[in-house]
């Protein structure tokens, strides 16, 4: 089938946009391959301190014309699903050896928990941290030890700065290499109605804490589909994976002969391969409108609104809001996984998953189908289901959805829409997540309650202050203020007034989580209150419209009165918890629309600075 038409327009208008920042980033991927630091290139006394402690490996690392991959891992034991990632890298080295390949670690990454630092202080360094591991990934690759690359990340962060440091080594192929989601437990739903209850003081915390640990019970990924499974989706939708290699749970043996595969295969597309496949190749508009269009499709997590811009952006390419609004109006919601329906990612992987979605996507040409991948066969291939025979990986060709209550086709999609909705008005410019919320809340009027933190919220909720019509406004949570912390803890409280038959919206500079459900949220909003934004003129009692139908977040003052209007004065900067060692990221932030990347808002200035003067 052709291209769909506003997909193809989309993609047009990015590529015109990105030309210059392209071109230039393309320049200097030309510039590492040619004249950058490699292991040929490497002086004796370089090579020997890299090779020191590779014991039977020498022979091969010393002869130039050998495959080397670099492993980047962000393993922890502390993060259930990074924890699988302890054994990989001797498994990897093992894989390699297999082909006439070796491995070795360039470099860790952190990789903090959302889950674990939701509604703390650590929050506030989250975002934060994934310039941080982009750094850090490139601190690894630059020692110029590889000829192919080995992401191991799956959450929130993590992937879109593995993402983000491995595409200034875009002359290196790359492949990120999952984990996978843990086993099902105690369903999501019944897990937001036991947190509900919590907050209403209907039940203690011991029955809270009962159901966190049968919800959160293994090694893998939480399965609700939330920033962490969003990344994998994306990550195979822009064929930067195994084919069918996301929702594959740990510790079974189609997991360990499809993380050998991946090796075997990165070897193939690595500099000294048979099928060399730079990351800078397969990372291009294309694949970026393909990420965009998985979002959309599975109603995944509002955090991609600030992540994607800022992984197109390491590859010179520039989106915004507004190309992914337009596109939403032509992808169909055809995925209904928690927080949007009551199955998670396991039930969706076992009804079809993303070959499925992906065989009927490229169907309706919803994806660009020519896109460079990592896998011998091109995009095509994605629209495989992966299974095991003989020890090996197999592939056959994807069938129809098992369960059309949780995967269905473009003809018969759960909305005509992809729910990822540009919101505008007098108070900024924002993002909003329709896919979870019911028709009749889709347009929000009511007075505000403006509060500067969270736990405020839920302390005004406690003492009955919120027990009517409202638009929770909570500022002072953006990249520049605060780090732009998630606010997913305002979740059970909202949700809980909207059951009580309360109109309930939430406004805010800040993000939700990628787990954010059925409350209506303007959120990302901007430009944020710390820098002035009209979100600091706001006031208690000031009557607030939310709409998704059109797109409006608006205050109904007299615009008279709302020009003069002074904003409100930044409350003093947190300290603790290591958050005044980010001081310097605040100071130096760029919007959440374009990413919210002091690290690329600096990078940026210096490329533009030496222009197309790159050699």
């Amino acid at each position: 089938m052709s291209l769909n038409s506003v997909v193809e327009s989309v993609t047009a208008r990015i590529i015109e946009r990105s030309k210059v920042s392209r071109r230039r980033y393309l320049a200097l991927m030309e510039r590492n391959r040619a004249k950058g630091v490699s292991r040929p290139r490497l002086a004796c006394g370089n090579l020997a301190h890299a090779i020191a402690a590779a014991a039977s490996d020498k022979p091969e690392l010393m002869r130039p014309a050998s495959t080397n991959l670099g492993i980047v891992t962000t393993y922890n034991d502390m993060l259930s699903a990074h924890q699988p990632y302890g054994r990989y890298p001797d498994q990897m080295k093992l894989f390699a050896r297999e082909v006439g390949a070796t491995a070795q670690i360039a470099g860790g990454a952190p990789a903090m928990c959302d889950g674990v630092t939701q509604g703390q202080e650590g929050m506030e360094l989250s975002l934060f941290s994934r310039d941080v591991i982009a750094m850090s990934t490139a601190v690894g690759l630059s020692h110029g030890m590889f000829e192919g690359v080995a992401l191991l990340g799956i959450c929130d962060k993590i992937v879109p700065g593995l993402l983000m440091g491995a595409l200034r080594f875009g002359h290196l192929p790359t492949m990120l290499i999952p984990a996978g989601p843990m086993p099902s437990g105690l369903p999501n739903k019944e897990k937001q109605r036991i947190r509900q209850l919590y907050v209403q003081g209907k039940v203690g915390q011991d029955r809270l804490m009962e159901a966190e640990n049968a919800s959160y019970h293994s090694a893998g990924t939480c399965t609700f589909y939330g920033t962490a499974n969003t990344n994998q989706m994306m990550v195979e939708i822009m064929g930067l994976m195994m084919p069918d290699s996301a929702f594959i749970n740990p510790n079974t043996p189609l997991r360990q002969a499809m993380t050998r595969a991946s090796v075997h295969r990165l070897a193939e597309i690595s500099l000294n391969g048979e099928d060399v496949r730079p990351l800078a190749q397969c990372v291009d508009e294309k694949a970026i409108v393909n990420a965009a269009v998985g979002l959309l499709a599975t109603g995944g997590s509002t955090n991609h609104t600030i992540h994607l811009p800022a992984i197109a952006r390491a590859a010179g390419i520039i989106i915004d809001w507004e190309d992914l609004s337009r596109l939403s109006a032509a992808v169909p919601l055809m995925t209904r996984v928690y927080p949007s329906g009551s199955e998670d990612v396991n039930a969706f992987n076992h009804v079809g998953g993303m070959p499925t979605l992906i065989a009927e996507l490229s169907r309706a040409g919803l994806l660009h189908t020519d896109i460079m991948t990592v896998s011998r066969g091109g995009f095509a291939d994605y629209a495989c289901r992966a299974s095991l025979q003989d020890d090996e990986v197999v592939y056959t060709h994807a069938k129809p959805s098992l369960d059309r209550d949780i995967l269905r086709d473009v003809k018969e999609p759960f909305k005509a829409d992809g729910g990822i909705k540009l919101m505008q008005g007098n108070v900024g410019r924002g993002i909003y997540k329709s896919s979870a919320i019911a028709e009749e809340f889709l347009t929000i009027e009511a007075p505000a309650r403006v509060f500067h933190d969270q736990h405020d919220v839920a302390t005004a909720f406690q003492n009955g202050e919120l027990e009517r019509d409202v638009v929770v406004v909570v500022r002072f949570q953006g990249p520049e203020a605060n780090g732009m912390p998630e606010l997913h803890k305002l979740t059970p409280t909202l949700g809980v007034l909207q059951d009580r038959g309360y109109k309930v919206a939430l406004l805010t500079d800040g993000r939700m989580s990628g787990a954010s459900g059925k409350v209506p949220a303007a959120i990302h909003v901007g430009p944020e209150a710390q820098v002035g934004g009209p979100i600091a003129r706001v006031r208690d009692g000031d009557m607030i419209r939310v709409c998704a139908v059109t797109g409006q977040i608006e205050v109904l003052v007299d615009p008279t009165e709302w020009e003069a209007r002074e904003p409100v004065a930044p409350p003093p900067p947190a300290l603790g918890t290591g958050r005044e060692l980010f001081a310097l990221m605040r100071s130096v932030h760029d919007p959440a629309e374009t990413g919210a990347s002091a690290m690329l808002a600096q990078m940026d200035q210096v490329i533009e600075a030496v222009g197309d003067a790159i050699h």
